[in-house]
C-alpha cells in the first residue's frame, strides 16, 4: 500500500477519487510544526537552530499517518508545489524520523502537481522525486529571518513606543508605504490651471468637442492658463470663431490582451472588480483548486501548459469564431521583480467548464468567472481601435483646436474581458467618436467655456494597487501578500474606508519610530534585497545560514544599540517626524494657523507629543500647571475644551448642567446623575467645536431602546462605543456603518445585523470559546477566543494575544501557559497566598488548596 500525504482533507477528497485501491490519502490540515513564541525558537548563538513544536491537534496527526505507515511500503509527500509545500513535506519527514516511524527500506517520494485532475495526479505519481532541499533551506532562512525580526524587534516597541503591537519584515514596509502616500496627501498643495473647451458643427451636423491646443502659434501646456484673468482673455481669442480643418489624422491602435492572472493579479482584479480582500480572494481560490476547478493559485508565472493552450484556442475557435482567434498562440514573459516562474498561471483545469456551468455558490463563482474568462481572453485576438486627431484654425489664426475621438473597430478580446484600472489611471476608452471630415472644411463654433481645474493629491493605496506596488518594488511574495494587509488591519495600523486603506495614528507612529531608529529595515531597496537573497538560495547558490550570520551581526547590534535609548530622545524624534501631521498649519477651512503648537487653554505654554501608559498624546509644556492634553491626532476638534470640562447648557428635562469634556479615548459629553454622572462619546462627525446642546442631548439620550427581540423579547439597543455605532442584542453587538444610524435604526435592520454577526461567531464581550486548551497549573480552564486585533488566549481575567507565528488551530497549552504568564496572570493567581503566610493560622488553611491544585494539574 502507499500512503499519500497532502495538507487538506478536500485535497485529499478529490485525490482520492483518482487514485486506486492501493493507495490511501491522508491530510496534514497544513503545517504540522511550528516555532514556539518564545525566546530560543531561534538561536543565533547556536548557528541558528531552530526548535520546533507540534501542538495536541498536529501531534495526532501525526500520529494517525505514523501509524497508517505501518501498512505501507512507500509514504508520497503530495502537498502543494511551492516552498510551504517543500517545507510541510520536510516536517513531515522530521516528525517522522524523530518517532521512528520511516522503516529503512521504505521508499520515501515527493510528486508536485499544478492542477488536481486526474491527469494531473497520474502524472505526478509516475514521475516522482526527492525533496528539494534547497527549496526548504529558503523556507528555514525566511521563517528564522521573519522570526528574528519580529520577535527581537516588537518588544523594542513595547518598551518604547507604549501601544504599538508588533513589526514584521514585510508588514512594516507595506505599512511605511501607506504613511509615505498619506504624508503626500497631507503635504499637497493644489494648483491651479485652465482650459478653454468649444462645441463645434461639423458640416455633416453632428456635434463634437474640441480643446484649445495653440495661442498664438505657441502650443499650450496644463499651467499656460494658471489664473481666470488668462483664460478669459483666451476665451476672447477662441470665440472669434471662423474655424476650419488643417489636418485630420486617423492610426490604428492595438490592444493586446493581458496574460493570464498569477497570484498579485488575481487579488487585484478581484478587488477592483469584486470588492474582495486579497484574504477573501485567496480562501476562495484555495476552496476552487481544491474542487479542481483552478491551477495552484500562489504563483508567478504567466504561461499555461501546452495542453491548456490547445483547450483555450479549440474553446475561441467553436464559441467566438476565427475572427477572434489569433494565428500563433501568446506566449508571456513576467515584468515583475524576483518573478520565479516555475510554476502554471492561475487558470481553469477545463475550459468547457463555462462560468454558466459551474454550479459553486457565492465567491466561488464569482472568482471562477473572473479566472475563466481571463484565461481565456489572453490567447484571443488583440482588439483594433481607430484614433482620430483634428486641429482647426481660427480666421484669425490666433487660435488653433484640438479635438481627439477613438472608435473600436474590433473588439477582440475585449468581447470577453476588460482589465480593470486603479484611481488615478489614465482610461484609455474615455474619448468618443468624432464626425467624418476633411482638411479645409469649415467647423461652426456653437460656444466655448472657460473650465477651472486643480491638480489632485495622489490617490491613498487600496489593497489593490498596495499589492501591485509590493510586487513592484520586489517586497514580500504573492503568497503572503494576504496575511500581510489582513495584520495591518488587525494590529489597528490602517483602516479600510471604501476601498482605500487610511494609516491609523497607532500606524503612523510605528512607522515614524523605525524610520528613526531602524530606518535601515523599512528601506525598499533592502527589503527588496533580502527577498533577492531569499530566492537565491532557493536556487541552490547561498547557504542559509550564511545568509542569517550577515544580517544577524548588523541587526543584534542596532537592536542592542536601542538599550540606552531615552524617552526624550524618542519623543524629540517623533515630534520632528509627525509634526506637520500632529500641528497642521491650517485649519480645517483652509485659513493659516500662526502657532499650531500654542496651547489652547493656557495661551502661554507649547504643545508636544507626550507618551503615557495607553501610547503617545499632546500635552502643554507647562504641566503641571496647565493640565491641558488631547488625543494624538491632527483632529484637535478638543483643542480648547477645560480640564474641568467646558458648560453646554442645562439639560431640559432634568435641569443638571452638561459639560464637554476631553479624555483618553477622545472628547465626550457629561451630565450630573446622582452619584454616577452620565457619559456619552461623540461621534466621529461630531465637531467638538461646534457641538450644541441639542446634540448633546441627543447623545445622553443613548443607549437608544430599538425594540424588542422578535425570539426572545430581549430590548434591542443602539449606541455609540470605542469602535464606532453599533446595535447590542444581550452579548451579540453589530456595527453600523452610518452615525446616523443608531437614532434611526428599525428593528428588522437591527435583528438582520445582529443575526449576521451570530453567524459569522464573533460576539463582542461574549464570545464563544473557539477551543479549550486545558487546565492552567494554579487551576483555571485556559481558552482561545477570536477578538478585535485578532486571536487570544484567556485564562480566568487575563487575556494574551496571540503571536502572529502562533494560529488559533495551532496554539498548544505550553504555550498558552506562557503568555498567560508573561501577562502577569500567574503572580496575581498567586499573591493571595503570600499574604496568608504572614499569619501562621491562614497559612496552614492555604496549604492543602496548594496541593489540591497541584494534584490536578498532574492529573
Amino acid at each position: 500500500m502507499k500512503l499519500v500525504v497532502v495538507e487538506s482533507p478536500a485535497k485529499a477528497k478529490t485525490i482520492n477519487k483518482y487514485l486506486g485501491k492501493d493507495y490511501k490519502v491522508l491530510a496534514s490540515y497544513g503545517h504540522i510544526r511550528d516555532l514556539p513564541s518564545k525566546n530560543g525558537s531561534v538561536d543565533p548563538e547556536n548557528d541558528f537552530e531552530m526548535v520546533w513544536e507540534a501542538d495536541a491537534k498536529s501531534a495526532k496527526r501525526i500520529s494517525d499517518i505514523a501509524n497508517a505507515l505501518k501498512d505501507a511500503d512507500t509514504l508520497i509527500l503530495a502537498t502543494d508545489p511551492d516552498r510551504e509545500g517543500e517545507a510541510i513535506s520536510w516536517h513531515l519527514i522530521e516528525a517522522l524520523k524523530k518517532r521512528r516511524a520511516l522503516k529503512k527500506d521504505m521508499a520515501v517520494e515527493r510528486v508536485v502537481f499544478n492542477a488536481i485532475t486526474k491527469s494531473a495526479v497520474t502524472q505526478a505519481m509516475e514521475h516522482p522525486r526527492k525533496l528539494d532541499e534547497e527549496l526548504v533551506d529558503a523556507y528555514l532562512a525566511r521563517r528564522a529571518l521573519d522570526y528574528l525580526v519580529g520577535f527581537n524587534l516588537s518588544p523594542v516597541l513595547w518598551r518604547k513606543l507604549p501601544g504599538s503591537r508588533s513589526a514584521g519584515r514585510v508588514q512594516s514596509v507595506a505599512l511605511r508605504i501607506v504613511c509615505d502616500r498619506e504624508n503626500e496627501i497631507e503635504s499637497f498643495r493644489p494648483q491651479e490651471y485652465w482650459n478653454i473647451a468649444a462645441e463645434l458643427r461639423a458640416p455633416d451636423g453632428s456635434h463634437f468637442e474640441a480643446r484649445l491646443h495653440s495661442l498664438d502659434g505657441e502650443t499650450l501646456k496644463k499651467f499656460t492658463l494658471s489664473n481666470k484673468g488668462e483664460a478669459d482673455r483666451a476665451l476672447e481669442i477662441v470665440k472669434v470663431g471662423g474655424y476650419s480643418v488643417t489636418s485630420v489624422e486617423a492610426k490604428p491602435v492595438k490592444r493586446n490582451p493581458p496574460p493570464p492572472f498569477i497570484t498579485s493579479t488575481l487579488q487585484q482584479e478581484a478587488s477592483r472588480k469584486l470588492g474582495f480582500s486579497a484574504k477573501r480572494t485567496m480562501q476562495a481560490a484555495q476552496k476552487l483548486y481544491e474542487e479542481g476547478r483552478i491551477t495552484y493559485m500562489r504563483t508567478d508565472g504567466v504561461n499555461m501548459a501546452e495542453e491548456a493552450y490547445v483547450a483555450a484556442r479549440t474553446m475561441i475557435q467553436s464559441n467566438y469564431g476565427a475572427r477572434y482567434l489569433p494565428e500563433n498562440t501568446r506566449r508571456y514573459s513576467s515584468k515583475a521583480k524576483n518573478a520565479q516562474e516555475a510554476h502554471e498561471a492561475v487558470r481553469p483545469t477545463d475550459f468547457n467548464l463555462r462560468p454558466e456551468d459551474y454550479h459553486g455558490d457565492g465567491d466561488l463563482k464569482k472568482l471562477y468567472t473572473l479566472v475563466w474568462r481571463r484565461a481565456v481572453a489572453s490567447q484571443m485576438e488583440t482588439a483594433l481601435f481607430e484614433r482620430t486627431t483634428i486641429d482647426l484654425t481660427s480666421k484669425d489664426k490666433r487660435a488653433a483646436l484640438r479635438a481627439t475621438g477613438q472608435v473600436l473597430v474590433f473588439d477582440g478580446y475585449i468581447k470577453l474581458y476588460a482589465e480593470g484600472h486603479d484611481a488615478g489611471d489614465d482610461d484609455e476608452d474615455a474619448e468618443g467618436r468624432l464626425p467624418k471630415m476633411a482638411e479645409g472644411q469649415h467647423s461652426d463654433l456653437l460656444k466655448a467655456d472657460a473650465n477651472q481645474s486643480f491638480t489632485q493629491p495622489p490617490p491613498r493605496y487600496t489593497e489593490a494597487s498596495l499589492v501591485k506596488r509590493l510586487e513592484e518594488l520586489g517586497i514580500g511574495r504573492p503568497s503572503t501578500y494576504a496575511s500581510t494587509l489582513s495584520t495591518l488591519e488587525d494590529r489597528g495600523y490602517v483602516r479600510i474606508e471604501g476601498k482605500a486603506l487610511v494609516p491609523e495614528d497607532k500606524g503612523r507612529l510605528v512607522t515614524a519610530f523605525l524610520e528613526n531608529f531602524f530606518s535601515r529595515y523599512v528601506e525598499y531597496d533592502f527589503t527588496a534585497g533580502l527577498e533577492e537573497k531569499l530566492d537565491v538560495i532557493s536556487d541552490g547558490k547561498l547557504d542559509w545560514k550564511v545568509f542569517l550570520r550577515e544580517f544577524w551581526q548588523q541587526f543584534a547590534a542596532d537592536i542592542d544599540g536601542t538599550k540606552d535609548l531615552r524617552v526624550s530622545a524618542v519623543l524629540d524624534a517623533l515630534n520632528e517626524a509627525l509634526g506637520a501631521y500632529v500641528f497642521p498649519r491650517q485649519d480645517a477651512d483652509g485659513n493659516t494657523i500662526e502657532n499650531p503648537r500654542l496651547c489652547p487653554l493656557c495661551k502661554e505654554g507649547e504643545l508636544s507629543m507626550k507618551l503615557g501608559k495607553f501610547g503617545a498624546f499632546v500635552g502643554c509644556s507647562r504641566h503641571p500647571e496647565c493640565k491641558y492634553t488631547r488625543q494624538f491626532s491632527s483632529e484637535g476638534g478638543d483643542s480648547a475644551i477645560s480640564p474641568d470640562g467646558n458648560e453646554l447648557g442645562l439639560h431640559p428635562d432634568t435641569g443638571a448642567m452638561i459639560f464637554l469634556k476631553s479624555g483618553r479615548f477622545g472628547p465626550y459629553v457629561e451630565m450630573a446623575n446622582g452619584e454616577k454622572p452620565k457619559r456619552a462619546s461623540l461621534a466621529k462627525a461630531d465637531n467638538a467645536a461646534e457641538l450644541t446642546l441639542d446634540r448633546a442631548v441627543e447623545l445622553l439620550s443613548l443607549p437608544r431602546e430599538v425594540g424588542p427581540h422578535p425570539e426572545d423579547g430581549e430590548m434591542i439597543l443602539a449606541n455609540f462605543g470605542r469602535f464606532g455605532p453599533y446595535v447590542q442584542h444581550g452579548k451579540t453587538y453589530a456595527n453600523l456603518k452610518d452615525p446616523r444610524d443608531v437614532f434611526t435604526i428599525g428593528v428588522n435592520h437591527a435583528v438582520s445585523l445582529i443575526e449576521d454577526k451570530k453567524a459569522r461567531g464573533s460576539a463582542r464581550g461574549g464570545a464563544a470559546a473557539l477551543k479549550s486548551l486545558g487546565d492552567h497549573p494554579d487551576g483555571g480552564a485556559i481558552e482561545v477566543f477570536e477578538g478585535r486585533y485578532g486571536p487570544y488566549v484567556k485564562w480566568g481575567k487575563v487575556n494574551a494575544t496571540l503571536p502572529k507565528e502562533i494560529t488559533p488551530d495551532r496554539v498548544t497549552l505550553d504555550q498558552a501557559i506562557d503568555l498567560v504568564n508573561a501577562k502577569g496572570g500567574a503572580a496575581k493567581k498567586k499573591a493571595p497566598a503570600k499574604k496568608a503566610a504572614a499569619r501562621k493560622p491562614a497559612a496552614k488553611k492555604a496549604a492543602p488548596k496548594k496541593k489540591a491544585a497541584a494534584k490536578k494539574a498532574e492529573e
